[in-house]
């Protein structure tokens, strides 16, 4: 295998994980690659780090730019690779070893113009595995174009993450991360899997998502909304492109908003004058026949969306009271996440 993969990794506030991150890039059994790494206008020493890379391996390349945040660095990142593949990996994750030679190895056997891995939740003492869509000695997973779709509309197995994922670089090269947002892979998965025609599932994981302590609760801000915006964007280009998959992202607009929904009550300093949360109402009513039919099958979204539709806070205790019945039926459920005990080394 003589292709070069360009690692694109944005950088911005990550001094104490980026040692872990670029050092489990260069330490890939595959050694072609370039690993462009973009100093977002990081504050700390970051830029120092970087610089610190490229000056002991000619592989590294860092370019250092005012703040613009993740998806103009990554923007930024696919202007300098030169390689026929593309990954992308965020500063506080890492590869494991064999990462980029598996994933290679996948996408040139089967012509594949994508091929994404399993994944580790990653906390500081212990690792999660998702037993629900991965499997970790199961067999490839090869999908078509309208499969693809379709999973990744329901992002279960096919994550709307751009990370994890082995790119051919020419499906990229004119479809930029939108700026100013949050959730930008949303935004952006759903054009480029369009290009796709092989797409192939490692069910072995590869890639370190690290979690951080930070609560999205704790930390929520009307920014966290635009993920609402980025499924209504996919929607209107599923309709025009995919009418079979329109019941399906109508379910994943209906989930997102009722979380978000629920988000906000719990952070109403946010919404103070609750215009966010009557803007999610009005949606689910204004668009209520189209949602009670894409949930006819899924019985409990349905009497969420029901639920909701007589008054929001008829759904809000209603899932408390679900919660409190998962907790008292807790021994008696399979796991649904495989628990690994493996402390994470947080810096160098």
């Amino acid at each position: 295998m003589g292709e070069t993969v360009s690692v694109i990794v944005p950088i911005y506030k990550v001094e104490k994980y980026l040692h872990r991150c670029i050092n489990s890039i260069l330490q890939q059994t595959y050694q072609k690659i370039e690993v462009i790494l973009i100093d977002d206008g990081s504050p700390d020493c970051c830029g120092e780090i970087a610089d610190g890379f490229a000056r002991k391996d000619t592989r590294v390349k860092t370019f250092h730019k005012e703040n613009g945040g993740l998806s103009d660095a990554r923007n930024y990142g696919m202007k300098h690779a030169t390689g026929e593949f593309t990954m992308f990996v965020d500063s506080d994750d890492w590869l494991e070893p064999k990462a980029i030679d598996h994933m290679m190895h996948a996408i040139l056997a089967f012509k594949a113009d994508v091929v994404q891995s399993a994944f580790y939740y990653a906390h500081k003492t212990y690792m999660l595995f998702d037993q629900r869509y991965y499997t970790k000695n199961g067999d490839l997973i090869l999908l078509n174009n309208e499969n693809l779709m379709k999973e990744l509309v329901k992002n279960e197995t096919v994550k709307n993450f751009a990370w994890g994922k082995l790119y051919r670089t020419k499906l990229l090269k004119d479809i930029p991360f939108k700026k100013g947002v949050l959730f930008e892979d949303v935004f952006w998965a759903h054009q480029v899997m369009h290009r796709v025609n092989r797409f192939i599932i490692l069910n072995e994981p590869l890639y370190n998502y690290f979690q951080r302590e930070d609560s999205i609760v704790a930390n929520y801000t009307n920014r966290n909304l635009d993920i609402i915006k980025g499924l209504k964007e996919r929607h209107a280009f599923i309709e025009k492109e995919y009418e079979a998959l329109i019941q399906e992202s109508y379910k994943s607009l209906l989930k997102t908003s009722l979380i978000h929904y629920n988000l906000l009550f719990m952070n109403r300093k946010e919404d103070k004058k609750g215009q966010h949360r009557k803007n999610i109402q009005k949606y689910i009513h204004d668009h209520f026949s189209q949602l009670n039919k894409a949930t006819e099958k899924d019985k409990q979204l349905n009497l969420q969306l029901r639920l909701f539709y007589k008054n929001p806070y008829l759904n809000m205790l209603y899932l408390s009271g679900r919660k409190v019945v998962r907790k008292l039926k807790v021994s008696s459920r399979p796991l649904k996440l495989e628990k690994i005990n493996r402390k994470v080394a947080q810096t160098q």
